[in-house]
């Protein structure tokens, strides 16, 4: 039974080396331009900051936190220094921080750093103090270890961002996402660079921000859980001492059950409307018609802008279908008084209706790209979702936009995915001018089947890969080569109290209902969640109280050990060695002898029944591969027989399980199929 000890953190441990030296190859976003020069600082006890220049005071904040970071990394005492002041300001500090002057919290400040590390300093120089804070958070991921101790590798690096929109959507209505979490997002957010939190606010299952001048709103449609409006301002300020703005997203005219739940008089149907329990599209649509939905709107809009400083306020705008409004009366006749011949015509004019009042309160206004319709006026942004189509169109057509069709992380796509996916690809034909309004791009984190347990897991870490594209030069595109790095930012993001790998083991003991959880966890590393919307199909109907914590949830996308098992098999397919053959052997061996263990889990926990085809094709995929090494490896040819039972095998192994799929089928078809060649 020994080799029923074999971890995955063991099995990725053969393509990596076993000491890491120097973390100059490691760093995501790769900056733009690094230089190494052989030379080394020292970490000691005596590691101090200084700053020189007119930075805003959050750089004190980052660069005391900085200190407290490093001696948690190192284990040194460095809490002599306390707090980094104005008082700290000698030059001739181990880490001496230059800034020109204050960054200011919006779209195209100088994000820019240099970094110059030799044997008597660490130099961060910037023309503002956010870009001083992007260097302190290169600088922590250059900490090196090597039998002599800590350090800092040489390095001059000058880095700037590539997009000046480097985004993440978190959707905190679906299901809600407490305080913990929208800060530990942002700081995740800080560490790889990203520079926009884009919070989803309202929509037809609740509306979730205190409104003082319209309190239906949360007594009657938040489900009881929601921000305050303290809860928003301090959001504001932690984001902006990480150098993060804030977008807030409230939707209209679609989407808004939750809204006309409490104000039914708005809605273009005049009925009762309830709190929406399901996910999907639905039919509910504000009256564009009714002049008590603009002044609703000029106060909601006026009061929720007051709340967030940034220049640019999101509509939503999308999802409308139209039938509200095609199937009532007075909205027809005034559809055709007004020579509106589609109801898209009408989202138009109603979109016009509102831009003058985020206008007045400063705001430019965004949407999704539903609202592309002629007769826009330019002076908006389109966020493009449904395809790159909309998107190209918008910006040939005048329009400032960001892209984020690609980078919908709630559809479990891998990392490679989203990395390729380019906001401005080399061979699209733009000119220079139509180029600058490409803003940039924003993860997209909808929250239909996450919950505060389970969301890190699926914001990180592919969420750092989507960074690096928007922030590195687009030269940096070596799939491999980021996937390498990834497990650096993951345990990076981890060490700052992310949890995308600490939930899992809490789940697991959940799930089987005790503290052994070995042969789960085995079967749980080669399996994924259904990607795209395929969840919701079948008979399995989620509402926003449905139980996410089942084997679908401790499953996480893009699974590190497929990965390497496929990339093992075809390594050895290509030039077999013993090696690379006893690695394959030992991990198949120990899915072939899994189900029996993961039966007597299951005895224990019968929520885990649906879990059990995928165990058993498991248990039967890995023992045909083991008989294809046999094969292979006495240079023997299968007969015709032996390989139409492992066609019938692999068609039920394909077959999902508890909203899940087996993620290593077509590797071990790979060695079935050279077995029979």
């Amino acid at each position: 039974m020994k080799i029923h000890c074999i971890t995955v953190f063991a099995f990725l441990s053969f393509f990596t080396s076993s000491a890491q030296v120097d973390n100059t190859r490691n760093l995501m976003p790769v900056p733009s331009r690094i230089i190494t020069n052989g030379e080394r600082f020292p970490i000691t006890q005596k590691f101090r900051v200084a700053v020189t220049g007119r930075p805003d005071q959050r750089l004190y904040t980052q660069a005391s936190r900085f200190i407290r970071r490093l001696g948690e990394k190192t284990g040194f005492f460095l809490d002599k220094q306390g707090f980094v002041t104005t008082r700290d300001n000698d030059v001739s500090s181990p880490l001496l921080i230059k800034v020109k002057r204050p960054g200011k919290l919006e779209l195209h400040e100088n994000e820019n750093y240099s970094i110059e590390t030799s044997q008597q300093q660490v130099i961060i120089t910037a023309e503002t103090d956010l870009g001083a804070i992007h260097a302190l958070e290169t600088l922590m991921q250059l900490v090196s270890v090597d039998e002599n101790g800590y350090y800092f590798p040489g390095v001059v690096i000058m880095d700037e961002p590539r997009f000046a929109w480097r985004g993440l959507m978190l959707d905190v209505v679906l299901h809600f996402m407490p305080m913990d979490v929208i800060k530990r997002t942002l700081d995740g957010m800080a560490a790889v660079k990203l520079n926009t939190l884009h919070l989803h606010l309202s929509n037809d299952q609740a509306f979730r921000v205190e409104s003082k001048v319209f309190p239906q709103l949360q007594m009657e449609s938040s489900n009881g859980v929601y921000f305050t409006q303290e809860n928003i301002r301090e959001i504001v300020r932690y984001a902006g001492q990480l150098g993060i703005r804030v977008v807030p997203e409230f939707v209209s005219p679609a989407h808004t059950t939750a809204i006309l739940h409490a104000f039914p008089e708005l809605g273009s149907v005049k009925k009762t409307y309830e709190l929406e329990r399901y996910f999907g599209v639905f039919d509910p649509v504000m009256d564009p018609t009714n002049e008590k939905v603009y002044l609703f709107l000029d106060k909601l809009y006026s009061e929720m802008a007051s709340l967030f400083p940034d220049k640019y306020f999101h509509i939503g705008g999308d999802e409308n279908t139209g039938k509200d409004w095609e199937k009532t009366p007075h909205i027809k006749s005034f559809m055709k008084a007004h020579q509106l011949n589609a109801f898209m015509d009408l989202q138009t004019y109603f979109n016009k209706r509102i831009l003058p009042i985020l206008k007045k309160n400063g705001k430019t206004m965004m949407g999704w790209d539903e609202i592309l319709q002629p007769g826009v006026p330019k002076d908006i942004v389109i966020q493009s979702w449904r395809g790159n189509e909309a998107y190209y169109q918008s910006i040939r057509n005048g329009y400032q936009a960001i892209l984020s069709y690609g980078y919908y992380i709630d559809l479990i796509q891998p990392a490679s995915f989203h990395y390729l996916n380019d906001p401005l690809p080399k061979d699209i034909d733009l000119t220079k001018e139509e180029a600058k309004r490409v803003l940039g791009g924003e993860a997209t984190m909808w929250s239909e089947h996450v919950t505060p347990e389970t969301v890190d897991s699926r914001i990180w870490p592919r969420t750092a890969a989507i960074a690096e594209r928007l922030w590195s030069p687009q030269e940096v595109n070596n799939v491999n080569d980021m996937y390498r790095r990834l497990d650096f930012a993951s345990l990076n993001l981890d060490a700052i109290g992310l949890r995308h790998l600490s939930f899992k083991p809490a789940l697991l003991r959940k799930l089987a209902n005790g503290y052994d959880t070995k042969a789960l966890e085995t079967l749980v590393d080669v399996i994924e969640p259904l990607k795209i919307y395929e969840r919701n199909q079948g008979d399995t109907m989620y509402t926003v109280f449905s139980p996410y914590t089942k084997l679908a949830d401790v499953a996480t996308p893009d699974q590190p050990l497929p990965r390497m098992f496929t990339q093992l098999v075809d390594s050895f397919l290509v030039s077999p060695s013993p090696s690379l053959e006893k690695k394959i052997t030992e991990q198949l061996v120990l899915w072939k002898e899994n189900h029996d263990l993961f039966l007597m889990t299951l005895h224990n926990s019968p929520v885990l029944k649906e879990a059990e085809s995928l165990s058993e094709n498991l248990s039967r995929m890995a023992t045909a591969g083991l008989e294809a090494i046999g094969l292979i490896h006495q240079h023997q040819t299968a007969d015709n027989n032996w390989l139409q039972q492992q066609q019938t095998l692999f068609k039920n192994a394909k077959e999902q399980g508890g909203r899940c799929d087996l993620q290593v089928v077509i590797p071990i078809e790979k060695l079935i199929k050279s077995a029979g060649r």
